[in-house]
């Protein structure tokens, strides 16, 4: 029998213990052993769990047992659970988390340490939840090389905008709504304004190219501005919209665009149809072109339901080995600064002369589209590739008029 401990016994440590439960014959099978929950780490008591007897409250108890073999952190946030996760490498544990923000910003020292003491440092459930994204990038891809990846990495914000497409509804009316469900936090910020996407598709960046990248350099747009004109917009467009995390791999000059923004999304691609609370992550490469992995990105029990499978990789030696990464800290001039990245771009002004603003946009973007069906007393039109930079210089002092929406096109 392999005994773990559990540090943090929240909505995903508390889900698994309840997949080793209902996963037992499966894990035997895997694995050729039983796991036995040993401790709980958490500041709470809880008497009416029968893992009450496991709950401790001074991680020494765990640090100082011989026989818990592996850790999984899944507490949120970089401290304590930085200074817990090497505590426990240093001792020769295995270390699994569910932590994002934890592998986004110390990544590289974590998985150093575990290198030195011969143990594994596993994070499936960082990033999309159930998918198994991080082995697919890892063990699928090993041989072929990642140039883009774009995902729905949030359900929260995915389920914000599903609704405001099929009903029309205003994004705070929906967030509302989405909150009493349980989708969203009481303080929801780091979902609709990108930051846990951005964690995500930097961790997704270092495991193509064993650099992990300062969150602070990512661009990061929020997606509350989002109104049901942009997704009728969208509609009439061809598409919807979708907050992606994208990452544009230049790995011949060792640079990438990574940036975190509601986006246009074409009917044409298959991200356009994952709605709810669903997760969708597309990946190109020069040798499997496009490649969907779709599944829930969230939850107690597929976040749980990933963790073990890390555990479950550690005790039967399959992938362990192949899942191991030992990442850098990236340059500074690692990610490409976003003025200089090009896209095209919806735009919607506010005009009492739809021809007089038309030719005005024309002298500024050379060749438009102009979208039928638009409101009353407005413009819209998508514009040809152009830098960021000089897209916001021709927006500035207001030259065509007050611009009601600028949003990027895919």
């Amino acid at each position: 029998m392999t005994h773990i401990a559990i540090i943090g016994f929240g909505v995903v440590g508390g889900g698994i213990t309840e997949v080793i439960r209902l996963n037992k014959k499966a894990i035997l099978r895997a694995t050729g052993d039983e796991i036995n929950v040993k401790y709980i780490l958490d500041l709470r008591d809880f008497p009416d769990s029968p893992y009450a007897d496991r709950v401790v409250h001074d991680f020494s108890v765990i640090l100082n047992d011989p026989e818990v073999k592996i850790v999984c952190e899944t507490m949120g946030g970089v401290n304590p659970a930085f200074d817990y996760s090497m505590q426990a490498l240093r001792a020769g544990k295995s270390v699994v988390t569910s932590n994002k923000e934890l592998v986004a910003n110390r990544g590289v020292e974590l998985m150093a340490e575990a290198k030195k003491n011969g143990v594994s440092y596993m994070f499936e459930a960082s990033a999309g939840g159930g998918i198994p994204e991080i082995r697919s990038l890892r063990t699928s891809f090993g041989g072929d090389t990642v140039s883009e990846i774009d995902g729905i990495l949030n359900g929260t914000t995915n389920y914000i905008l599903t609704k405001m497409k099929n009903e029309g509804a205003d994004f705070a009316d929906v967030l509302k709504e989405a909150q009493k469900l349980g989708y969203a936090e009481a303080n929801p910020a780091a979902d609709v304004d990108g930051i846990d996407a951005q964690r995500k598709i930097v961790i997704l960046t270092a495991i193509v190219t064993n650099q992990l990248a300062s969150c602070d350099k990512v661009y990061t747009e929020t997606m509350t501005k989002i109104t049901p004109a942009d997704m009728d917009a969208a509609a009439r467009w061809g598409g919807t919209v979708k907050l992606l995390g994208s990452s544009r791999i230049d790995h011949e000059n060792g640079k990438a665009a990574i940036y975190v923004c509601p986006t246009f999304v074409p009917n044409s691609c298959p991200i356009a149809h994952v709605d709810d609370v669903y997760n969708g992550i597309r990946v190109n490469s020069p040798v499997t072109n496009d490649y969907m992995l779709y599944g829930r990105g969230a939850g107690r029990m597929p976040t749980a339901g990933a963790v073990v499978s890390d555990v479950v990789s550690i005790l039967s030696g399959v992938g362990a080995k192949e899942l191991a990464m030992d990442w850098e800290h990236a340059e500074d001039d690692f990610v490409l600064p976003f003025g200089d990245i090009s896209f095209a771009y919806y735009v919607r002004i506010s005009t009492d002369s739809v021809d007089e603003t038309l030719e005005k946009a024309r002298l500024v973007f050379g060749e438009i589209e102009v979208l039928a069906g638009s409101p009353a007393g407005c413009v819209e039109f998508i514009t040809a590739k152009i830098a960021e930079k000089d897209a916001n210089a021709a927006f500035e002092g207001g030259a065509l008029g007050e611009v009601q929406s600028r949003i990027r096109l895919m």
